[in-house]
């Protein structure tokens, strides 16, 4: 089921927590509502859900008007972060409910109930667990519970709500990949709402950032990492170095050093920023342009080394140096010899400057 929403604004009193919010989700693709605390993403979701009205705007789903349609009508199944599971209820009886409460005439028989509940158990792989209690699960185990009675169902739309952020990380990461091959096998459209961005970039097909009530970038997971559309669409996604300098000719003055940049649409002397990736920065120990720079702190983990570096110059009269952070392999870390204390020049080939905004 594809889902559109049009022209979406709603409001908590003064708060405004959309602001003419449009949007196009394609049928059978795994979506991440991505953007920090109060930006309005779970409002969409529960808008989508029916479990919130918009102020103004429409839901459509499949092309027809679901606005006031109530959320038993729209074939939608919600996971919440916290579970939401009966307690009293065995494992069986938490996903069998929502089909003994439907209506007289579209109830299954209790023959298909069970094997519905029994089907999705062995989906979830918690089969064995059936005659449990939630309280008798780990935190990775009930919110497995909460997605296959969402499941049960049917639904055409599948809405997460900060689905694993009530776990540990290893949970987290395990929970993740285990999404991710199941939504392969059932291509159900499903929307999950996370502030966490590798979570995002890991599982969603596409990605809708938003900020401040509004959507700031909407695409392909890798596209949106690789071309960010706005200074936040870049500083939220990711490791990131903010490099704010002011724009000098072709590229991007930072004290008394010119990085290359991409300045389309600013004026010279203009107060801008650039963003460079940790793997995008790169380090040379014996050359005179570039960013001067001091190694402060080198960290090898396996095939990986990270180096922690502290700019040798003054940010617009911010009082203090950048911290840096450059990423390169073992195999460059040894061929440079890098030393704490050690004078370097750093290079990011491909920068894109944005107008300066102060953070």
């Amino acid at each position: 089921m594809s889902i559109a929403v049009r022209g979406i604004r709603k409001s908590f009193g003064s708060f405004t927590a959309l602001n003419d919010v449009s949007l196009d989700l394609p049928s059978g693709e795994l979506i991440a509502l991505l953007g920090p605390s109060g930006c309005g993403k779970t409002t969409l979701l529960r808008i989508i859900a029916g479990l919130e009205w918009p102020d103004s705007g429409s839901v459509l789903l499949d092309g027809s008007d679901a606005s006031r349609q109530h959320v038993r009508d729209r074939r939608v199944g919600f996971v919440f972060q916290h579970y939401a599971l009966f307690r009293h209820m065995t494992v069986f009886e938490n996903v069998a409910f929502g089909l003994r409460v439907k209506p007289r005439r579209a109830r299954p028989s209790e023959a298909q109930i069970r094997k519905r509940v029994t089907d999705l158990l062995e989906l979830v792989q918690l089969g064995w667990l059936a005659d449990r209690f939630p309280a008798q699960l780990s935190g990775g185990q009930r919110q497995r519970i909460a997605l296959a009675r969402a499941l049960a169902v049917e639904p055409k739309v599948l809405l997460l709500d900060e689905p694993f952020g009530a776990l540990d990380a290893q949970v987290r990461k395990e929970l993740r990949r285990w999404l991710r091959r199941l939504h392969n096998e059932l291509h159900v459209t499903s929307v999950f709402v996370t502030h966490d961005q590798d979570e995002a970039l890991e599982v969603a097909d596409q990605i809708v950032l938003m900020n401040k009530g509004k959507v700031e970038q909407q695409g392909r997971s890798q596209d949106v990492y690789q071309h960010p559309a706005s200074a936040f669409a870049y500083s939220f996604l990711g490791a990131v170095n903010r490099l704010p300098g002011e724009v000098h000719g072709s590229g991007l003055k930072i004290g008394d050093d010119i990085l290359p940049a991409d300045t389309a649409k600013m004026a010279r002397g203009d107060k801008a920023v650039a963003f460079a990736r940790p793997h995008e920065l790169r380090i040379a120990r014996d050359e005179d342009s570039g960013l001067a720079a001091r190694v402060i702190r080198v960290l090898v983990s396996g095939a990986v080394a990270r180096v922690e570096l502290t700019g040798e110059r003054v940010l617009n009269g911010s009082g203090r140096p950048p911290e840096l952070e450059v990423e390169m392999t073992r195999e460059e870390l040894e061929r440079l010899q890098l030393a704490v204390g050690q004078r370097v020049r750093l290079s990011a080939p491909g920068l894109r400057a944005f107008p300066y905004v102060a953070e």
